[in-house]
């Protein structure tokens, strides 16, 4: 048996003995249960499929494939498979508890204000909101892991004869908008192929809003989707709109007198320059303000008044409406069903208060619970809200759009809406072993965690969601330990599965009181498959870990089975 030395002084080693994970007994026992003579036969293992995993569509094929992908390891054997190829099979890659090759199989053939889109802001910052580098890199980025909402804000440079994109009124550094514009094109549909909003915040005046105008026709052609009319009564499908890039800002002043009603205060709270003061135009920026104006896709912007009227729907049109994290819980108190039924047909963007410096994050539950559909978040970090958003938008494909659950978009015979407010009865009850876990022995040095032994792993499991489904249990420490096996229980109640998410870190315990990590994931709760499965988790960014991952044994039950 190997053995693993670790050294204490010159004179002083300590040396422990690495082991190989065995078959844990709930492996077991499901091998015993549906094999033959301690062999496992492909019609067996269909049946394990069918009736332990949950796999109700499993076909022979299936069982076949898993056969063919053992078949290089030295343990298996052409009758059938043994128990420790059955057990190589499921820590493999074939037994995900959430297969991130999944299809989308959400109706994609509703407007755009029934689903949620995965949203980004100021999309090209590296690091905080004060001095950090902008860069094309951040949006990159974004987009390759399925974000399709980017944020540009647009500024005047130095010399006010071009365009930049900056984060106003602080240190950060600009970059060009060209090539922020060729980063979204070269970019936008290799994660998804469903369509890409560009919002702008424009602090532009009449002349660098024609230059942008030129820009982004030229960069785009027939990518862009231009509206036929301006005054849509409902929005687009993603369906109709695949492959396609959309603008997304408020409409620029009306220059010939008409009074729409439109505050032009930006996000910051600064006003758009271009706003300023009395203005009598010429000719040509008349003709700019139309060329511009005909970018825009999805009309954003805040009537005049305060919450009630900003929440207003108008029959004859659709828009956008953009509320700080601050202003949307302010907003709930009082207006939690006006949100919701606004939310029906417009679309609500939901962007960090101005004292997250840090470029942190915030609850999404909130927003999601309210109908928001756009809840924008700082992409460029790590920490426990974006590890919750980028497991919300594991679902339907990793597509980056995922339709609203029903009870946000019905109404009832006296069209009432849902009330966010109202008790909520538990739905589904779901019960989750954590058995083991293996790999981080191939992706970490020995002394990674402790320089003095091996590590001593834990994990907190739990539920993210509405505040009523909010659950943290964690397993004990398994101490001195590469291969921790946990084999405990947990259980949990959920009373909207539709919007919960599965929260999953290993930590190693440290006497010092702040526990080194050792991987996360978190997985839409809806789609997660049932049975014994692995779980691979990824380092803070969010990138998966070639080796290591957890088994669990994951089932769902109804409330009256407690």
């Amino acid at each position: 048996m190997p053995k693993q030395n670790f050294k204490v002084c010159l004179c002083w080693r300590r040396i422990f003995k690495t082991r190989v994970v065995e078959p844990p007994p709930d492996v077991k026992n499901a091998f015993n249960h549906f094999s033959q003579s301690g062999t496992m036969t492909v019609d067996d293992l269909l049946t394990f499929l069918i009736e332990h995993q949950g796999e109700n569509n499993a076909t022979k094929e299936d069982a076949q494939a898993i056969f063919d992908s053992l078949k290089h390891l030295n343990i298996f054997h052409r009758r059938g498979l043994h128990l420790e190829a059955f057990f190589r099979y499921l820590l493999g890659d074939h037994n995900l508890a959430h297969p991130p090759s999944s299809k989308v199989h959400h109706d994609m053939t509703a407007p755009l204000a029934h689903y949620f889109l995965f949203t980004g802001h100021n999309s090209y910052l590296t690091g905080n909101q004060v001095i950090s580098a902008s860069s094309v890199e951040p949006i990159k980025d974004a987009l390759l892991r399925g974000v399709r909402v980017i944020e540009l804000d647009l500024w005047p440079n130095s010399k006010g004869d071009d365009v930049e994109i900056r984060h106003g009124g602080t240190l950060t550094s600009p970059v060009d908008l060209q090539k922020c514009l060729q980063a979204i094109k070269e970019n936008a549909f290799h994660a998804s192929e469903y369509p890409v909003v560009i919002t702008f915040e424009d602090h532009l005046n009449p002349n660098l809003q024609k230059k942008v105008a030129k820009m982004v026709t030229e960069t785009f052609g027939d990518m862009l989707y231009w509206s036929e009319t301006e005054n849509m009564q409902q929005f687009p499908s993603p369906e109709s709109l695949k492959k396609r890039i959309l603008i997304s800002t408020k409409p620029p002043k009306e220059y010939l007198g008409e009074n729409r009603g439109d505050v032009s205060e930006t996000e910051s709270g600064r006003r758009n320059p271009s706003d300023v003061g009395e203005h009598f135009p010429d000719e040509d920026e008349e003709n700019t303000v139309v060329q511009y104006r005909q970018l825009i896709a999805i009309h954003a912007g805040k009537l005049k008044g305060g919450l009630e009227n900003w929440l207003s729907d108008d029959p004859m049109k659709v828009r956008r409406l953009s509320l700080s994290e601050q202003e949307l819980e302010n907003a709930i108190r009082t207006y939690a069903t006006k949100i919701v039924r606004f939310t029906q047909r417009n679309l609500l963007r939901v962007y960090p208060k101005g004292t997250r410096l840090d470029s942190s994050n915030y609850n999404p539950f909130v927003g999601w619970m309210h109908g928001a559909q756009m809840v924008a978040f700082n992409m460029q970090g790590y920490g426990k809200y974006l590890w919750i958003m980028q497991g919300m938008f594991k679902a339907n494909g990793g597509c980056g759009y995922v339709k609203k659950p029903d009870f946000l978009l019905r109404r009832g015979e006296n069209d009432e809406v849902f009330n966010p407010s109202a008790p909520l009865e538990v739905k589904t009850v779901m019960r989750v072993k954590v058995i083991l876990g293996e790999g981080w022995h191939q992706d970490f040095h020995h002394t990674a965690f402790d320089r003095y032994s091996p590590p001593d792993f834990y994990t907190k499991i739990g539920i993210a969601g509405v505040p009523e489904d909010k659950d943290v249990k964690q397993t004990a420490i398994i101490e001195d330990e590469w291969l921790p096996v946990w084999d405990q229980d947990f259980e949990f109640l959920i009373r909207v599965p539709e919007l919960a998410v599965l929260r999953i870190q290993v930590l190693e315990y440290d006497t010092t009181g702040r526990p080194d990590f050792g991987g996360q994931t978190s997985l839409p709760v809806s789609e997660l498959r049932t049975g014994i499965r692995t779980v691979p988790l990824c380092d803070k960014k969010g990138n998966k870990y070639k080796h290591v991952r957890l088994l669990l044994s994951i089932n769902f039950g109804r409330p009256y089975d407690l």
